[in-house]
């Protein structure tokens, strides 16, 4: 009876580990399907009105024709502003948190703290970039503004990941590196660091999309319904691709006929977010295997 009733349970086991397993199969494929019908619908609509015109010229007559490079190059200012912004500030954050903070209610505090702001709407972000870098601080809709209200959006997911990144990196290298006499600043900078950086980068990967797509903080802060002139300094405003899509969708005079343009600009948004994520991902796997030499 005893060796029956543990054949039955085992069975049962297994029958619950394959139906989770199967679950889990089907919801990553509905997930897969999604994200390339999604793809695919924006390339078929797109791809038509794609050419080195529409990349390397204004829009002009009302934003129905022209292309969009002052868009393109305002996305790239204002996403690698912000990832300059946001890198440095969480890496040097989450340095603290590991290797120097006293593990206790405050710091536990901050955690919480970093977590909620990681919920946030970013219309909120928004809105706080408008108070403070716009009007407190006399940035006006500008570049800086705008970089500043994204890095600090992106900021709680590169603390995370910075964070786990360095929980990684095993105690024993530490205490080695302390106990040939190398100080502890030394041993975070030459030890933890480089073998924590490639969690950091896909911490940084995860921010440059968020920075990149995100409408609302940049429409209070820096974007431009439509400027033909390419900003001459950080504090000019600009046009951008996530903006441009919105108000040739909702506040355009011509709202069907820029409907082209509007999948194409998308297009060629996801092509560029994809891009520099994909720079990232190379530099990661060269520090991955630079590691292992």
């Amino acid at each position: 009876m005893t060796r029956q009733t543990g054949t039955g349970a085992m069975k049962w086991r297994c029958l619950k580990q394959q139906v989770f397993f199967g679950v889990v199969r089907l919801s990553a494929l509905i997930l897969a399907a999604a994200l390339g019908g999604l793809i695919f619908y924006i390339v078929i609509n797109g791809f038509r009105v794609l050419s080195w015109d529409f990349l390397t010229l204004a829009p002009t007559d009302s934003m129905t024709k022209g292309g969009i490079m002052p868009a393109i190059l305002g996305t790239l200012y204002l996403t690698l502003g912000a990832i300059g912004v946001a890198l440095p500030l969480g890496v040097a954050a989450a340095v603290y948190l590991t290797e120097y903070a006293q593990q206790g209610k405050i710091v536990r505090a901050i955690r919480v703290g970093v977590n909620c702001l990681a919920g946030v709407p970013s219309v909120v972000f928004g809105l706080f970039g408008l108070g403070f870098f716009v009007v407190f601080l006399k940035f006006g809709s500008s570049i800086l503004a705008g970089a500043l209200t994204l890095g600090i959006l992106i900021l709680p997911t590169i603390i995370g990941a910075a964070e786990e990144a360095l929980k990684g990196v095993p105690q024993t290298f530490r205490e080695a590196s302390l106990a040939l006499g190398v100080s502890k600043w030394l041993t975070i900078w030459k030890i933890v660091l480089p073998n924590a950086l490639p969690g950091i980068l896909t911490g940084s990967i995860l921010g440059i999309g968020r920075a990149a797509g995100e409408t609302a903080p940049i429409m209070f802060t820096a974007a431009a319904f439509f400027t033909a002139r390419l900003p001459g300094s950080i504090f000019d405003e600009v046009m951008a691709l996530p903006y441009h899509v919105y108000v040739l969708a909702t506040a355009g005079t011509h709202i069907e006929e820029t409907r082209p343009i509007q999948y194409g600009t998308v297009l060629v948004l996801v092509a560029l977010v994809l891009g520099i994520d994909l720079i990232a991902i190379i530099i990661r796997g060269y520090m991955r295997r630079k590691k292992r030499w």
